[in-house]
């Protein structure tokens, strides 16, 4: 079986970005010791890219800086990225510190703005869309980290059109990368290229789904995969690659770890099998968020808020 490489990716600041990485939410927060297991595996097995975030809880970055300080690998073969608390909104400088320190690193590659709203530390009331800091106000305050040397590139994600163009036409420095959920029941194709159409690179969370998605007992790719002579995972994966996106598995498992750095060339004919398998009945829903939205909220933001149509249970209804 013929792999294909797995590319790297110039940004729009020039700073090259590893075109997988290793994604280190757990299913749960905290839970360093898997946390750590896994960027331990990653990091053996020849990963550089590994994604982290504060909103995962300090026991997560303090596990991954861990495992990174351990490996022997030398920082600057490393791309690591974190991303901004919605609770540090109105403190991003204080938000990237209090990371740095967790990881134990002097620098972050890539610092990413985790969702648009915020969150006010004091009450842990979730602010509205146009309460201060608004997303705007936070990116323009990540602007000044840039030349501090903290972190080298600046991102945003779970941001959708309306939300990123409003953001586009007040910043001075557009996003480097856009991280959105990316997976067949969720293809997000259309939010995927605007981005791309604004200059940013596009990654890619939860892009195997999770262990019950349909995809792994739905014979479209248990026959994909067997005519390729892979697993699920990796067709889901090379179909992500193949998109432009940059996809951040996650796996403790050292082989299916392995099996996530070997993907391959599909052919634009099953490219297109995928791209549609959304439009069967009962699959066009996120993943990421199962059980997590309630009275049309998520994270304290209305549909209407974040840009998004999904229902109580992460159908798309629109």
């Amino acid at each position: 079986m013929k792999f294909e490489q797995i590319p790297t990716f110039t940004l729009n600041d020039g700073n090259k970005m590893p075109g997988i990485g290793m994604g280190c939410w757990m299913g749960g927060y905290g839970r360093g010791e898997e946390a750590a297991r896994t960027v331990k595996i990653a990091l053996e097995l020849g990963y550089r890219h590994i994604d982290t975030a504060a909103g995962y809880r300090i026991e997560n970055e303090e596990a991954v800086g861990k495992s990174i300080a351990e490996s022997g690998v030398p920082r600057e073969e490393l791309f690591v990225v974190t991303k901004l608390g919605m609770q540090d909104h109105g403190r991003v400088e204080e938000g990237l510190d209090r990371s740095l320190k967790a990881l134990g690193l002097d620098y972050i590659d890539l610092f990413l703005m985790h969702w648009p709203q915020a969150v006010d530390p004091e009450t842990g009331r979730t602010l509205r869309r146009d309460e201060s800091p608004t997303f705007v106000e936070t990116w323009l305050a990540m602007e000044k980290l840039l030349p501090t040397g903290k972190t080298r590139s600046i991102g945003i994600s779970n941001f959708d059109i309306r939300n990123l163009n409003l953001l586009l036409s007040k910043a001075n420095i557009v996003p480097a990368v856009h991280q959105i959920e990316f997976h067949p029941c969720l293809p997000n194709l259309e939010l995927a290229e605007y981005s791309k159409s604004k200059g940013m690179v596009v990654e890619a969370y939860t892009p195997m789904g999770r262990p019950s998605a349909p995809f792994y007992k739905d014979t479209i790719f248990l026959s994909m995969a067997e005519r390729y002579g892979v697993q699920v995972g990796q067709i889901l994966l090379s179909w992500a690659v193949q998109h432009g996106t940059i996809p951040i598995p996650k796996s403790s498992n050292r082989d299916r770890a392995q099996q996530n750095l070997q993907v391959i060339k599909l052919s634009q004919e099953d490219m297109t099998v995928i791209d549609e398998y959304h439009k069967r009945p009962g699959m066009h829903r996120a993943l990421a968020y199962i059980g997590m939205i309630e009275d049309g909220k998520l994270l304290g933001w209305t549909m209407e808020e974040l840009g998004w149509s999904l229902d109580n249970d992460a159908y798309v209804t629109a």
